[in-house]
């Protein structure tokens, strides 16, 4: 496979308008001939239009004849606009200088000196001028990376002209002084034009969409996220939305403006400013907050107005590039509500394991192994080797990184990790250095029926994995754990825990410059047999939604949080040590499924009834992130603890999975939970039938 390079480019948006109105009322202003315009920088085709009552030969000639003519006519107009453009700024350099000795003698200055003066200014500023491009900039568009580079040509001028003039200055009878004032007055100059340029052009955009026809939206939050919104939505009225408030908890920016908009209260105050600005659509603009900031807002919200749309700014990555794609505002999400503040990421010490490295994924096509190799193309691989027992969703994976990584080198592998001749193959032809270890049997309830596959597939398969990762001196090995391997009271939780202590075993056998480690963390958001579809398919379906047991809390955190953790604790990865990741605070999932109620406009209990179920095999109420025995502490990283677990002593283990591989392939059920409860301490399925007593009788008061 060859390599390829991936090309960046810059998205401009267009939305299509919120209903027909608009949409006629956009259609009107455009075709009429009194909104024709020349934009100072999008120039039209050429205003072709057709005849309706020509002959059908002769419209086709004319027709024809107009194409040819578009593009020249189109560059006659852009090299007359270039023209304009370069006799401003010629203006704009000549008046600097003159503005200069002004402001120095404050009178005119003789002929002689400043002509000597202005010659060399010329030159000066020709040569910034053109080295900066400032010829191919757009006016109407300017940026504070434009006036970057004007400031730059008048640096250049003042810098170099006091230089020339500290030589020869006094002879030629022109001042010091002269060339650091030149320098700046240009910069003003060419800087007012280009920012008049752009407020004319905003205003002539803001005739295409009359303020009538536009949603008034008020914005939340007004930082960094915010302001570009508005900006945005200032600059793009075909958008249909016009932002006309902010709300903000930030004292210091209430009463101000901020991209031209006021910030008019707190969040507290969203009900008054609401209805005092007959606000139709709220955008909440704070990535940088947690779910209980994005909670506060909507309550308030609903409090003002409780039909009242509103919408979400997601992505602080857009904040950080300095622009914001308005196609990713969109309805608020139970993730929003859930979410924490973004992850901060020490970049050096992933790329220093990642970067120009072959990192293999096992499960690369589930939740967290497809979320993983998305993180880690952004960290430079050498190649990925995509290991899946799914076809379809490898190819998937395959399509999305061909659309959206295509410089990244991969390998598409289909095979079963309990297959350990299959797995000798692989590595044996890829040889990969990062091992990310995904691939997992994770469904409680079937892993309760179905315990010999649970064997096979974590136990077994994983064991193989571990044994090819130390024989082609693998230098990482990650193994995604569970909570549910902390005292575990299911099959699936038991057989994870065991994975954890041959994982540490391995660490024990690993060579000097291995580290083999496991990080465990709870729920996400999203993945495969998670509450969160299922809840969006019985909401969809008019309910009920279930739910097992009232006091039933889990841990849950989103899949892109959970996927760049783990790459983290893999860079702090000390050989043998299991990672923790800081889930927040457990949710009850019954709170849980009132949110989502909420969030698809209908009333939980009213609406859409919840129904008590009792918990199924191997659940239990409260998941637990380490043991007891297990002291944990702080890593460098502030969302990673590190548990000091002990690790089974070699024989024991081997024994060990060496009697569920018997117990496995006899089907024996019994001997698997026995074996399981004999050999890891704290395991106890009896607590999950008397668990399941316990919500049963729930389940059937609430029905009576």
């Amino acid at each position: 496979m060859s390599d390829r390079r991936r090309t960046h480019h810059a998205v401009n948006t267009r939305h299509g308008e919120n209903d027909a109105t608009r949409r006629q009322a956009l259609s009107d202003r455009s075709t009429s001939p009194s909104s024709s315009f020349v934009s100072t920088d999008g120039l039209p085709d050429g205003g072709v239009t057709s005849s309706h009552e020509a002959s059908g030969s002769t419209a086709k000639v004319a027709a024809s004849t107009r194409a040819n003519q578009a593009p020249s006519r189109r560059s006659r107009r852009l090299s007359r606009l270039m023209t304009w453009r370069l006799g401003i700024d010629a203006l704009a350099v000549v008046a600097g200088t003159l503005f200069a000795f002004l402001l120095r003698l404050e009178r005119l200055p003789e002929a002689q000196p400043f002509l000597i003066a202005l010659g060399v200014s010329l030159a000066l500023k020709a040569v910034a001028y053109f080295s900066f491009d400032l010829h191919r900039r757009s006016w109407s568009n300017v940026s504070f990376r434009d006036l970057g580079a004007l400031a730059l040509v008048g640096g250049f001028v003042g810098v170099v002209g006091s230089a020339l003039l500290f030589i020869g200055g006094p002879a030629a009878g022109i001042p010091r002084s002269i060339a650091a004032l030149d320098g700046t007055v240009t910069f003003l100059l060419m800087a007012g034009v280009r920012a008049a340029a752009r407020y004319r052009h905003e205003q002539h955009q803001a005739t295409v969409v009359g303020p009538d026809f536009r949603k008034r939206v008020l914005v939340v939050g007004a930082g960094e996220a915010g302001a570009l919104v508005a900006r945005e939505l200032l600059r793009h009225p075909e958008t249909g939305m016009k932002p006309v408030a902010f709300l903000d908890d930030d004292p210091s920016k209430v009463g101000h403006r901020v991209a031209s908009v006021p910030v008019l209260g707190r969040v507290a105050d969203a009900a008054r400013v609401i209805r005092e600005q007959e606000v139709d659509e709220v955008l909440i603009a704070i990535p940088s907050h947690g779910g209980n900031e994005v909670r506060n807002v909507i309550e308030q919200v609903r409090k003002a107005r409780p039909n009242l749309t509103y919408k979400i700014v997601p992505g602080m990555y857009e904040v950080l590039s300095g622009k914001v794609d308005l196609r990713r505002i969109r309805e608020v999400d139970i993730e929003d509500l859930l979410g924490r503040a973004p992850v901060r990421l020490d970049v050096d010490s992933i790329l220093g394991y990642l970067r120009g490295k072959r990192v293999m994924i096992t499960g690369a096509g589930g939740s967290i192994g497809s979320e993983l190799v998305r993180q880690i193309c952004r960290f430079e691989p050498a190649e990925l080797i995509l290991f899946g027992h799914g076809e379809n969703s490898i190819y998937t994976l395959e399509r999305e990184l061909d659309r959206d990584w295509p410089e990244i080198r991969y390998h598409g592998v289909i095979g079963a990790i309990q297959n350990g001749a299959r797995l000798d193959y692989v590595f044996n032809r890829y040889r990969p250095e990062v091992v990310f270890h995904a691939a997992a049997h994770k469904h409680v309830p079937l892993m309760e029926e179905n315990p010999e596959e649970a064997i096979f597939n974590n136990v077994i398969g994983s064991r193989n994995l571990v044994q090819m990762a130390l024989k082609y001196g693998v230098s990482h090995f990650v193994n995604i754990s569970t909570d549910k391997a902390v005292n575990p009271t299911s099959v699936m939780g038991a057989t994870k825990r065991l994975v954890e202590y041959l994982v540490q075993d391995a660490a024990r056998r690993a060579g000097p410059n291995q580290k083999f480690v496991s990080v465990r963390f709870g729920n996400v958001l999203g993945s495969r047999g998670s509450v969160i579809p299922i809840f969006k398919a019985q909401i969809a379906a008019g309910g009920p939604v279930t739910v097992t047991h009232p006091d039933m809390v889990r841990y849950f955190m989103t899949i892109p949080e959970a996927a760049q953790l783990v790459l983290q604790a893999s860079g702090h990865g000390q050989n043998g040590e299991i990672y923790i990741l800081d889930m927040g605070e457990p949710v009850k999932i019954v709170d849980l499924a009132r949110d989502l109620i909420r969030l698809s406009g209908l009333r939980p209990d009213v609406d859409i009834p919840i129904r008590f179920t009792g918990m199924r095999p191997g659940e239990r109420l409260v998941e637990e992130l380490m043991t007891e025995k297990e002291e944990g502490s702080r890593t460098r990283h502030e969302k990673i603890f590190v548990a000091r677990a002990e690790p089974m002593e070699p024989p024991t283990l081997y024994a060990a999975v060496d009697a569920l591989q018997d117990a496995a392939q006899r089907g024996d059920h019994q001997r698997i939970r026995a074996l399981l409860e004999a050999y890891l301490e704290g395991c106890s399925f009896r607590s999950t039938q008397e668990q399941q007593a316990q919500g049963a009788g729930l389940a059937s008061a609430a029905a009576g």
